[in-house]
């Protein structure tokens, strides 16, 4: 579904990303894991648009995207959950999803389908469907996020740091409907400092230092191989 061959990426005169490559398919979570600063943000900014590559190449669905706005990859279905939540303050919990589908052509029913199905898989924000933004608590504004990226019909579904700051029960919570939706046949790029909650989780892993790939593989093996906390760590 999404194709990364050897991509490069400077933020002003730093680069920060190194000959970065990553496959992702259908039914798959991908990991990409680091401490602070290793570039996993600049990664899922590179992919989404938001920064220009410096070289190499993206492909999504088959198709050539490197440099393509944002706004017009969000359309097709490459869907990014930034860092922080960043839902609309001033908005309630149906506005919030309303405006996740505003730019599809959507029929109403279809609209109301798909808020239906948000409710089922986070039923809190069926209770909360005319409460304002500002009055939700951490962990219900990262429900809300996810589930108006949801409402984009994403067919790559990329996450920043979706544990930041949240109870471990609402994490897990998210985690456990990642994997639902994975298991639908949705494409899941998932970016976590927190590297054994995420392999948990992840079918593959790519783990980023100092903007390059350091290691890369099944999960499972990752998370069972002595090399992991030298390469996170060092």
């Amino acid at each position: 579904m999404i194709k990364v061959e050897s991509i490069c990426a400077k933020i002003g005169p730093n680069r920060i990303l190194h000959d970065i490559s990553l496959e992702v398919s259908p039914g798959q979570i991908t990991a990409v894991i680091g401490a602070n600063g290793a570039g996993k943000t600049t990664l899922l900014r590179s992919l989404s648009g938001l920064i220009p590559l410096e070289s190499g190449s993206i492909e999504f669905d088959g198709k050539l995207i490197s440099n393509i706005p944002a706004h017009k990859l969000s359309l097709q279905g490459l869907v990014h959950i930034p860092q922080g939540r960043q839902i609309i303050p001033g908005l309630s919990v149906r506005e919030n999803l309303i405006l996740g589908a505003s730019n599809l052509t959507s029929q109403r029913s279809e609209m109301e389908n798909d808020i239906q199905m948000q409710w089922a898989r986070f039923p809190i924000l069926r209770e909360r469907e005319a409460i304002m933004g500002t009055q939700l608590s951490g962990g219900e504004q990262q429900m809300l996020a996810v589930a108006r990226g949801l409402m984009m019909k994403p067919k790559v579904l990329m996450l920043d740091e979706p544990s930041l700051g949240l109870a471990p029960q609402i994490v897990h919570l998210i985690l456990r409907t990642l994997r639902e939706l994975a298991s639908q046949g949705l494409a899941i790029i998932l970016v976590e400092q927190v590297a054994m909650l995420a392999l948990e989780y992840a079918d593959e892993a790519l783990v980023l230092r100092n903007g390059q790939c350091v290691m890369k593989g099944n999960s499972r093996e990752l998370l069972s191989s002595p090399k992991l906390i030298s390469s996170y760590l060092s």
